[in-house]
């Protein structure tokens, strides 16, 4: 299995941290490789640039940019999705942690 690389953005880079940790701790009881991590929106470009990310996912807070992502992101095979306003309100790891997984499988 290979390592997957999940990247949240968000305005700040601050609430999606303890989101973080619950999808890593989901991902870990899964056997799941993953590298999960969080960046604010304004250094989004610079993490997309330093690494090989397999899905980006935009916290609610910032779904008004998902068109400027898709431009970003429209000659990469990096899966482009909203996390879910509801489970990013109760902090549920293993359901982003699906949304990822779903959109990192889709055929391209």
């Amino acid at each position: 299995m290979t390592k997957r690389t999940i990247m949240l953005v968000c305005s700040a880079g601050m609430s999606t941290s303890l989101l973080v940790t619950k999808m890593q701790k989901e991902a870990e009881a899964r056997g799941e490789e993953c590298d999960i991590f969080a960046v604010s929106a304004s250094d989004a470009d610079n993490s997309l640039k330093e690494k090989d990310v397999d899905v980006l996912l935009l916290g609610p807070q910032v779904r008004f940019m998902k068109a400027q992502f898709e431009g970003k992101l429209a000659e990469t095979n990096i899966a482009l999705g909203i996390i879910d306003m509801k489970d990013y309100g109760m902090m549920n790891g293993p359901k982003v942690l699906d949304q990822a997984i779903t959109l990192m499988d889709q055929p391209d």
